[in-house]
């Protein structure tokens, strides 16, 4: 299943790294090129490739989207459209502001992340199930080797399991009202 685990880790990416832009810009920060940001994609997607080879907890995937959003900003800040001193770009609140936006970003991305992980797991195991009980209904069933004759001492089967359905509607007998 890698090819599956890396179109899921090149979504992640994508979308990973314009969050992370979107949210750095909406800070104070400034626009970078394009090609800046295609250039941040593919670490990305390697790290969430690496990472999806295994359901992982909340913890790791924490670790991992706070690392990427450290870096993230840090190319951001670099590769800014008008070039900017290195963090002189609003003062104190500017820089808190840009903190508060990496770090939603990052709980967002590892939530995301841990949420789809365990929802894909899931769904795995309902599907290897239902194949495991769709197949279980084809196995023929096991017969004894001996068979008994067939008695013919009394009524069949069926005689009695329609004898046993069949209602006589009206009052008990000896019951009357007149």
């Amino acid at each position: 299943m890698p090819v599956l685990r890396l179109m899921r880790a090149a979504v992640f990416a994508i979308v990973c790294a314009m969050a992370s832009l979107g949210m750095h810009v909406l800070a104070g920060g400034a626009a970078v090129d394009p090609a800046v940001l295609a250039g941040t994609m593919p670490p990305i997607m390697g790290g969430a490739f690496v990472l999806a080879r295994r359901e992982r907890g909340l913890g790791v995937l924490l670790a991992a989207a706070f690392a990427t959003q450290y870096g993230l900003h840090h190319v951001f800040s670099v590769a800014a459209v008008p070039p900017l001193p290195a963090h002189a770009h609003g003062g104190l609140a500017a820089d808190v502001a840009m903190v508060l936006a990496h770090a939603v970003t990052a709980l967002l991305s590892a939530h995301w992340l841990e949420r789809g992980e365990s929802a894909l797991a899931t769904l795995l195991r309902l599907l290897v199930a239902s194949v495991l009980i769709l197949l279980a209904g084809w196995v023929p069933a096991v017969r004894p080797a001996v068979s008994r004759p067939p008695s013919h001492s009394g009524p069949s089967f069926i005689t009695r399991l329609l004898a046993a359905a069949v209602s006589r509607r009206g009052p008990p007998v000896g019951f009357s009202v007149i």
